[in-house]
Order: structure tokens, then C-alpha cells, then sequence
């Protein structure tokens, strides 16, 4: 996140996760509800009534929070104490584990493999699990490489944790942007599983910080107590026009997948046309994690790819995968389309270094 927040622009930025910001053209209306104070003691009851009946919850499920990170934290902060193991997936976006350790946790992992198409396997959770561990972090789809989850599979995982005494909690900040049907809140398969997600991913409304979590009610009720002290209430203005987006998520929904679709398809033909990358194609979100042949470590090529040519992409080094890149589509369509043809450029500048060259069309 460090890194995130301080790198240079670039002018062709592959780097950001969100999808492309909303306008307030994208959502008619919504200066008219935009209210500066008000009661909300544990979170706006119309925007809690809004989420508990999109994913058929009860309200007293439903926790608000300040975006995807601030409920991963809440939900972090209620269930883990110090001394506890905390399970994480690897490779992994790394704030949950930060708040884990700031908690006093022991961060233990378990490999999701690229060779597996980055699917979750229950038996390496099981070897991993220890007599300490109370609380098991996975996300879905993934971050960094877009895989989707198997709901039978998180089920077993869910079973491991019930003998254990621990819970799971399923960051699923992406699962609104699944390109086929979308799976129900991990929330729903028991009471042992916690989901964390918000309106900006897939919304395109990450200035809002609308985060939400839905976990068992004395678990959730841990959590807004949790919220206490932090920041005591959201805010009133971005709570109103959150739930002003509930009652607009088809026409956002539209809007996403106009971006997200045609992107994800322009993407694929790029990795398909070259022999030097290869990637798992993500099911959702707008993230993927490809990995270039003949390169351990893809930290001095973004360096490069930036400074060169103006692009900016993640280094896989940062989620536990150096040989990896992560890569945004989530942009504007120029934006992408300009990215990736000074992407193929510098690839092929690295083919001295020992990589491929593209495929002949």
C-alpha cells in the first residue's frame, strides 16, 4: 500500500485495481440526496436494509464500513487477539495481513499455485492449520489473479475451520464483477464464514469508502463495537449516496460490464499473441496476474516498463509471486489499449535478456 499510495504517475497506468470512477453523470440524482449530518449510530438503516436485501441477509447481519479495507480490519480486529495464527493464502494482497500483525497475530500461509489454476486446496489449508489458529483469510476472486473461488471448496475449508474453532473470512471485493452467475456471499454458507466487499471494485464508486460486512449477528454485533474505536459512525454523505446506488446497481452493473468485458477480452488476445507470457484467465474483478517466461523476478522490468515508457503495472513481488505482474483493465479503454502496446514494446526489448518474441498473427 505504500507503494501504491507513492509511486510516480505513470500516463499509461496499468497499476490501479479500481474500475474507472464514476461521474456524477453516471448516477442522476444523487446530488439531490446528499445530506451533511444526521443519526447513524451503527450504520444508515436504509443503507443496512438495502444490502441485507440484496444478498437475502437479516439487517442485524449486515456491518457498515469505511471501504473493503476498513471492514477486512473491523472483522480482523473482532476476531483475532494476540498470540492467535491467522491463515493466509498465498499469493495475497497484503493489508489483511497488516492488520493481522497489528493485532498481535502470527501470519501462517498456504500456497495457491499458478500450475492449479490458483485454486484454493483444502488439504494444504489443512496442513497449515495449527492448535492457535483462529481465523483463516482468503479472498474471491482472488487478489491478485481473479480466480473464483469453488463454493463446494470454500464449504470444506469452512469445515476445517469449525474443527479448529476458527472462522474464514472471504474478501470478496470482486465478486460483483464475476462475468458469469454470481455466487452468493460466502456469508451465506454458514456462520462460520465472514465476507467483506464494498461499491468500489465493481461499482466504480471507491470514493464513496462504502464498505460492508456480512458475518453471523454476535459476530457482527463484535464488529460495530470494534467500529467504536475507530471512527465511532460513518459518514452521513457518503452513507446517503451509497444507498442511493443500491437503488441504481443495474444501471452501474450496465456501465461495469461496458468497461470490464470488452477489456478482459482485448487483454486475453494481448497474453494469447505473445510467447513470452501466460497467465489464468481471471473469472472476475478487474485484475490479472500473468507471469513473463525467463524472468524470476518482474520488479527491475516494471522499473523499466515505467521509466521507459511510461506505464506503470505491480510487481508480483508484492503479493508473494515476484515472477508475476499484476495488471489493471479496469481503466478507460485508450488507456489500456496504450498501455499494452508499451508493454509488448518493452517485452520485446527484454528479448536480449533471454524472453521470447510475440506471435505471429
Amino acid at each position: 500500500m505504500e507503494w501504491a499510495k507513492k509511486r510516480p504517475p505513470a500516463r499509461w497506468d496499468l497499476a490501479g485495481s479500481n474500475l474507472l470512477g464514476c461521474t456524477v453523470e453516471d448516477l442522476p440524482g444523487c446530488r439531490e440526496v446528499v445530506e451533511l449530518n444526521g443519526l447513524n449510530p451503527d450504520g444508515y438503516p436504509p443503507l443496512l436494509e438495502a444490502i441485507a436485501s440484496r444478498y437475502g441477509v437479516p439487517v442485524e447481519r449486515v456491518v457498515t464500513a469505511s471501504g473493503a479495507g476498513g471492514a477486512n480490519f473491523l472483522a480482523i480486529a473482532s476476531l483475532v487477539r494476540p498470540g492467535d495464527d491467522v491463515l493466509v493464502e498465498w499469493p495475497t494482497y497484503d493489508p489483511p495481513i497488516g492488520a493481522a500483525k497489528l493485532m498481535g497475530a502470527n501470519v501462517v500461509t498456504f500456497d495457491r499455485c499458478f500450475e492449479e489454476s490458483w485454486a484454493i486446496d483444502p488439504d494444504r489449508v489443512l496442513a497449515a492449520l495449527t492448535a492457535r489458529t483462529r481465523l483463516i483469510i482468503l479472498s474471491s476472486p482472488h487478489n491478485p489473479s481473479g480466480a473464483l473461488a469453488d463454493a463446494a471448496v470454500l464449504r470444506d475449508v469452512g469445515e476445517l475451520a469449525r474443527r479448529a474453532g476458527a472462522r474464514v473470512l472471504v474478501d470478496e471485493v470482486y465478486l460483483e464483477g464475476v462475468y458469469g452467475e454470481r455466487p452468493p456471499p460466502a456469508a451465506t454458507l454458514g456462520d462460520g464464514f465472514v465476507s467483506t466487499t464494498s461499491l468500489t471494485k465493481a461499482w466504480g464508486l471507491s470514493g464513496l469508502r462504502a464498505g460492508w460486512i456480512l458475518a453471523d449477528p454476535e459476530a457482527a454485533e463484535s464488529m460495530r463495537r470494534a467500529r467504536d474505536a475507530m471512527d465511532g459512525v460513518g459518514p452521513i454523505p457518503s452513507d446517503r449516496l451509497a444507498w442511493f446506488a443500491f437503488a441504481h446497481l443495474d444501471r452501474l452493473r450496465d456501465r461495469a460490464r461496458s468497461i470490464l468485458q470488452p477489456n478482459l477480452n482485448l487483454l486475453d488476445a494481448f497474453v494469447s499473441a505473445r510467447t513470452d507470457l501466460e497467465w489464468v484467465r481471471p473469472a472476475g474483478g478487474n485484475v490479472a496476474f500473468p507471469r513473463i517466461r525467463g524472468i524470476a523476478d518482474t520488479t527491475d522490468f516494471a522499473r523499466r516498463l515505467h521509466a521507459d515508457y511510461d506505464t506503470a503495472i505491480v510487481p508480483g513481488h508484492f503479493f508473494g509471486a515476484p515472477g508475476h505482474f499484476r495488471i489493471a483493465f479496469g481503466c478507460e479503454r485508450s488507456v489500456l489499449e496504450g498501455g499494452l502496446d508499451r508493454l509488448a514494446q518493452a517485452l520485446d526489448a527484454e528479448s536480449g535478456r533471454g524472453l521470447g518474441p510475440a506471435r505471429q498473427s
